[in-house]
């Protein structure tokens, strides 16, 4: 049940005192950890270090939108609140872990979610898709800018079955040429994918089949859906399962969104209970 880390003693993930197993979903963060093609790197320097401080302290500069992280409605709908102002019931719930295979550039649909979950998913519920793309996550144009992605009739599917969040393992919560990467707002940040995507569709023209900028995190943040991006660590451990998901921010005033560690937390006796807050 313990073991130790660099000389001090841990319970364990799957094994503690709790009875409880937490699984990792979230990729690692740091010095050059991947990054969304416009964004500016991570930078992290030790303002104190032992050697000289004897003491450790980092100073760190990164978009909040760097590995695993949770939009704000803010991020993209102006006028709808920050992350700071979203009650603390949407960082935590029950919900389920969805294997939906997709391939580059293929849509994540309605039908999609309806045959992977449909009968699974309950309202309120956190919803997460494993599309397998986590394994791909790199600095590469592939992850970034070739993964699946979903469309507006899956952001109606959320809507439709009262899902409170949605997370996934590829880089947006659109389609890649739904975004700035593709031919909308602030882009086409890679221009030579037009003719690319014009040869993988069979002559379709992107601007025609991705009119729209960004339309899935519209129609989610419109409805009060969070959406996650950038699933990944152990979420291959959890799919097909039902769990319960912590996934807590910053309390970070007018926030756009935050860097979070998703965990997902299985009771296999079903004999852990939360406190109920009784005086001690």
């Amino acid at each position: 049940m313990t073991k130790k880390i660099r000389g001090v003693t841990f319970e364990e993930n799957l094994s503690n005192s709790m009875g409880l197993e937490f699984y990792n979903l979230s990729h690692r963060f740091g010095y050059q950890s991947p990054n969304w093609p416009y964004f500016e790197d991570v930078k992290i320097e030790r303002i104190h270090y032992h050697a000289k401080s004897g003491v450790l302290s980092q100073r760190i500069t990164t978009s909040m939108h760097n590995t695993t992280h949770i939009d704000a409605p803010a991020h993209v709908v102006q006028g709808t609140p920050f992350i700071d102002e979203v009650p603390l019931p949407h960082f935590f719930g029950s919900g389920i872990v969805a294997s939906i295979p997709k391939k580059k550039w293929e849509s994540i649909t309605y039908d999609d979610l309806e045959k992977a979950a449909g009968s699974a998913v309950r309202p309120r519920d956190v919803v997460i898709v494993n599309t397998g793309w986590h394994k791909v996550y790199e600095d590469s144009e592939d992850y970034f800018c070739r993964a699946p992605g979903f469309v507006p009739s899956a952001g109606e599917w959320f809507v439709e079955k009262k899902v409170k969040v949605v997370g996934h393992d590829t880089q947006a919560n659109d389609h890649p040429l739904a975004t700035a990467i593709g031919p909308q707002r602030n882009g086409p940040l890679h221009p030579h994918l037009a003719e690319e995507y014009k040869a993988w569709s069979g002559g379709h023209d992107w601007k025609e089949d991705f009119p729209d900028w960004e339309p899935v995190h519209r129609i989610l943040f419109k409805n009060g859906i969070l959406g996650i991006e950038n699933v990944g660590g152990d979420i291959d451990k959890v799919t097909g399962k039902r769990c319960t998901f912590a996934l807590f921010p910053w309390n970070w005033e007018r926030g756009d969104g935050c860097i979070i560690r998703l965990v997902a937390i299985v009771d296999p006796k079903g004999a852990y209970r939360i406190e109920k807050g009784e005086k001690f």
